[in-house]
């Protein structure tokens, strides 16, 4: 059985405001939906374990949403994380990193997830992301020094949609600017519209219309 490993953020608020925040579960749960659908297992880990925290979980009319969060078996693993010490990333075959803005102040810069992430990929396995979820690839570095997204095109949470959201003034940094800076090239369509990029291994989703998305190109690959 395939399996992939959720890192998710413990960073409980916007930045930091008082804001509360996490990781933002539609993101997560539509995925793990698609993960379920297709029979690949998961585990869901952060940097210090315990409890993770999320929000957006009371959207009504997203049935994907509900029925994830009312899962017990995904309630255990969300309020008992491993933590990433404990992780041997050889045992997976993918890593997808959820967005929410908390990851903004933690995975974003985090050497040792990064450093796992950059072993798991340069021995031929796929990273994908959406959202917010894309900064955690920010600090990812091959052997050969390069950033990972030195050489690939992705897409992530756009400055507009951090506008329309009410969060441009309180986020740590803007992701859109700092995935221009580093990666070969950034991409994005209007705000809130699904767009998914997949390049040698690396899928980003833009924002959480897109989550759906990334998850079915996650399936995809770990069927080839």
């Amino acid at each position: 059985m395939k399996k992939v490993l959720i890192p998710v953020t413990n960073h409980a608020t916007l930045g930091e405001t008082d804001q509360a925040n996490g990781t933002y579960a539609p993101e997560l749960t539509h995925v793990v939906h698609v993960l379920n659908d297709n029979g690949i297992a998961f585990d869901i880990v952060s940097i210090n374990g315990g409890k993770a925290p999320l929000y957006g979980t009371d959207i009504e009319g997203d049935d994907v949403n509900n029925q994830v969060l009312g899962d017990a078996s995904f309630q255990t693993q969300i309020n008992n994380t491993v933590p990433v010490s404990q992780v041997n990333i050889d045992n997976y075959d993918a890593i997808f990193y959820p967005g929410g803005f908390g990851l903004l102040s933690d995975l974003a810069s985090n050497e040792e997830v990064a450093s796992m992430a950059a072993k798991h990929y340069e021995a031929g396995g796929i990273i994908a992301a959406v959202c917010h979820g894309p900064a955690a690839l920010l600090p990812i570095t091959l052997s050969n020094g390069e950033p990972l997204i030195a050489s690939k095109q992705v897409t992530g949470f756009t400055r507009e949609e951090e506008v329309d959201f009410g969060t441009i003034n309180d986020i740590p940094f803007l992701l859109e600017e700092a995935l221009t800076r580093k990666a070969a090239q950034y991409s994005k369509v209007q705000p809130w519209g699904e767009f998914v990029i997949e390049d040698e291994r690396v899928i980003t989703g833009q924002n959480p219309t897109s989550a759906h998305a990334v998850g079915e190109f996650l399936a995809k690959l770990l069927a080839e």
